[in-house]
């Protein structure tokens, strides 16, 4: 079994190269899905100045186990996760967009992995999208984490019940990353199936817009 399970997993694109873009987006699929399917996004929030990226895991999940079991079941592959966001903030990085005009979003098993990413890598980001999502580990596990997200906008979005994430782990989630100083919104949608919802895709829309557009990221306050 191979250390860094996902290095050589494909990374795709849409909107415009990086080079030309204002801006950036990392989309992370959930447990099944696959880059292509989480691209399609793109499309939804139409951010015309933005490039779109989206990393596929191998095997098409990025850890074996559910996100609540303990850690150590879920490496290497949690870690080669971790280490393919990295990998792809750093070519983000490269063609001269800042970490702040970079947003995190994902679905599920995405949404976790983006939240645990920001959660272990603290600074100021574009933003993190969350959709039925939290932080990683077990049930009983201290989720605190040091560092400063220093007014990063985020948006929790999640069903209650939901039949993968359970609805005080979004809670805690967003109490963690209010604590380490991020903007945080958190929507609870009762009875909701494991899916994205039309209300959160334009939540997704006006943080985008607040991050990566004219104006300040502190001007983020939801749809309209």
């Amino acid at each position: 079994m191979t250390s860094d399970p996902h290095r050589n997993s494909p990374v795709l694109r849409a909107g415009l190269p990086l080079a030309e873009a204002a801006g950036a987006v990392i989309l992370l699929h959930g447990r099944g899905g696959s880059a292509e399917d989480i691209l399609s996004l793109a499309r939804e929030f139409d951010g015309p100045r933005l490039a779109y990226l989206a990393p596929e895991a191998s095997g098409n999940s990025w850890y074996p186990f559910s996100f609540l079991s303990p850690i150590e079941k879920n490496e290497p592959w949690l870690t080669s996760a971790l280490q393919k966001i990295q990998r792809t903030i750093q070519s983000i990085a490269e063609a001269g967009i800042a970490t702040e005009r970079v947003v995190l979003c994902g679905f599920s098993q995405g949404a976790c992995l983006a939240t645990e990413y920001v959660a272990r890598h603290a600074r100021r980001y574009g933003g993190l999208i969350a959709f039925t999502g939290g932080l990683i580990g077990p049930p009983d596990a201290d989720l605190s984490h040091s560092g400063d997200l220093a007014g990063t906008p985020v948006f929790f979005g999640s069903g209650d019940p939901d039949p993968h994430v359970p609805w005080k782990r979004v809670q805690q989630s967003a109490e963690t990353l209010t604590e380490m100083g991020a903007s945080v919104i958190v929507k609870c949608y009762q009875g909701r199936p494991h899916t994205i919802t039309h209300e959160e895709i334009k939540f997704a829309k006006s943080l985008i817009r607040g991050a990566l557009g004219d104006k300040a990221v502190a001007s983020f306050r939801g749809p309209n």
